[in-house]
């Protein structure tokens, strides 16, 4: 029996989230696992202060960096999709050779401006004048970063996103860790640190820079007769773009900037390990996110809000299940994982437990801002945006004094919670679509049971040596747990179309990679 229209373009659309999340989701765990490695050898090799220094040095490339990208990164993804499938060749060439040209000129002069203010910014605001001497290698990674993260979004606007996974995970991150402990083993300490991101930054842009350009129609590369000039509807999308990266930036970074003024460094570095591991949770919502945006968009402009509402839905409902047991086990274990970085890391335990539970409040509204960029709706984002913005600073100031570390986390969690349950009051109101329907009552059995075992093994387990393997174990444990009772207790059938894609693109990806 054939399938319905809308049925088979539900199975479409979902299929192919499904497929290139998987890419993403293997990319992001295979780099994870060896980066957090790789962290806890630098966290001991280094010491806290060191990375206080380091994370202080990451928050003025990522103020400048608000700058270095302009907002073109998230217009490639939608004018180069675009151009490509209408074939306007000319208007791509356009695109890509003004982007470059702006890109350029952008960052020769704001690594320039860090050179110079930079020095100010780490004797004034940040009492450390240790960062001084490194910040020339922090104004090489702003410039790395800034045309990465361009040609890693023209890949995505291109649709192979598998590319772009191999090159920013399986290539990028043995490149690091290899540089990194060799120049580290030598004893090059921070220093060597900063060179070896620096090299491997360096070979993935040149990797990137030969795929795009391999991926670019023929057509498209060609010097023009007549070059095609960026469009206005370009700028604007870009301006709108920068606008709400420069919030999140003050998000993401007002935190350790207020700190990096109140507070020592080595509370600054205890902080920072105890973000990066939260950082790691909500990576299915990461991975669902890359594929998902452009479909917004897509589903948006052609009317299908049904279908919009149906695919957030059911993605969102599998964004929860695969954060659940990871969740269960950063909690429970949350002593211990910071203990692995050293001793003096422990302290950063209740930071760990507060910013896990917010990115389970964040995951749990799936993916509700990229709804609202890419349906028009910015407005609204950007405005709950500024005022969340301004509740996390007066937060942060109010509870740094009292609670140190962990009345910075508490502030910077309670803003993430909710500005996320206020972007989806207004996918509510502007799309009319929710996330949630009687399904998700059948994640309340596997999600029991999954804390059931993670505690078993936190009590029964923790005399086994070495740690990391008990954690280790805990989490393919609560994994696998959750995953035989939600096969058990049934898949209804949008999530067996989702098992179906994601098994038909796995074996694929070696393929891809000996393409590349």
């Amino acid at each position: 029996m054939t399938a319905s229209e809308p049925e088979a373009r539900f199975l479409n659309e979902i299929g192919q989230v499904s497929r290139h999340s998987a890419v993403f989701f293997a990319g992001t765990i295979f780099t994870a696992a060896v980066g957090y490695l790789f962290k806890i050898y630098v966290a001991r090799m280094l010491g806290a202060a060191a990375l206080g220094i380091y994370a202080l040095g990451m928050t003025i490339v990522g103020f400048f960096g608000l700058f270095s990208g302009l907002g073109f990164p998230q217009s490639a993804v939608r004018f180069v999709a675009a151009y490509s499938a209408k074939k306007q060749d000319d208007r791509l060439n356009g695109f890509l050779r003004g982007a470059v040209k702006l890109l350029i000129a952008a960052n020769i002069i704001l690594a320039g401006m860090m050179l110079l203010l930079g020095p100010w910014l780490a004797r004034q605001l940040y009492h450390a004048p240790e960062l001084i001497p490194y910040l020339w290698l922090f104004a090489i990674l702003l410039v790395t970063i800034a045309f990465s993260a361009f040609l890693g979004q023209v890949l995505a606007g291109y649709k192979d996103i598998t590319r772009r996974t191999i090159i920013s995970s399986f290539i990028a991150s043995p490149l690091n860790v290899v540089f990194g402990v060799g120049l580290l083993a030598i004893g090059m300490g921070l220093r060597g640190y900063l060179i070896a991101q620096v090299a491997s930054g360096l070979i993935v842009l040149s990797l990137l820079a030969a795929t795009t350009w391999k991926l670019t129609p023929v057509a498209a590369r060609r010097m023009p007769v007549k070059p095609v000039a960026l469009e206005p509807e370009v700028f604007w999308f870009s301006a709108a773009v920068f606008g709400v990266g420069g919030l999140e930036f003050l998000l993401a970074q007002a935190d350790k900037i207020i700190m990096g003024a109140f507070l020592g460094l080595q509370q600054v570095g205890i902080y920072t390990i105890a973000a990066s591991l939260v950082a790691f949770v909500p990576i299915a919502l990461q991975s669902v996110n890359q594929i998902f945006s452009p479909t917004i968009a897509d589903l948006h402009a052609r009317g299908e809000q049904a279908l919009l509402g149906r695919m957030f839905q059911t993605l969102t409902k599998w964004i929860i299940g695969f954060t659940l047991p990871l969740a269960f086990v950063m909690i429970v274990y949350s002593k211990i994982l910071m203990r692995l970085f050293g001793p003096a890391f422990e302290a950063g335990w209740l930071v760990l437990i507060v910013g896990t539970i917010a990115q389970l409040i964040n995951t749990g509204t799936g993916s509700v801002g990229y709804l609202l960029l890419m349906s028009g709706n910015q407005r609204r984002l950007i405005r709950v945006q500024i005022i969340m913005a301004c509740f996390m600073v007066a937060a942060i100031l109010i509870l740094i004094k009292p609670w140190g570390i962990v009345g910075v986390a508490v502030a910077s969690a309670l803003t993430n919670a909710v500005s996320n349950v206020l972007f989806l009051r207004e996918v509510r109101s502007a799309l009319h679509i929710t996330p949630y329907n009687r399904t998700y009552f059948r994640l309340l059995g596997p999600s029991t049971a999954s804390v059931a075992v993670v505690l078993c093994t936190r009590f029964f387990v923790t005399q086994f040596r070495p740690q990391w393997f008990v954690i280790g174990l805990a989490l393919v444990f609560s994994y696998a747990t959750f995953c035989a009772l939600s096969l058990a207790l049934g898949l209804d059938d949008d999530d067996r179309i989702i098992v179906a894609a994601i098994q038909r693109r796995l074996p694929g990806i070696r393929g891809k990679a000996r393409s590349l």
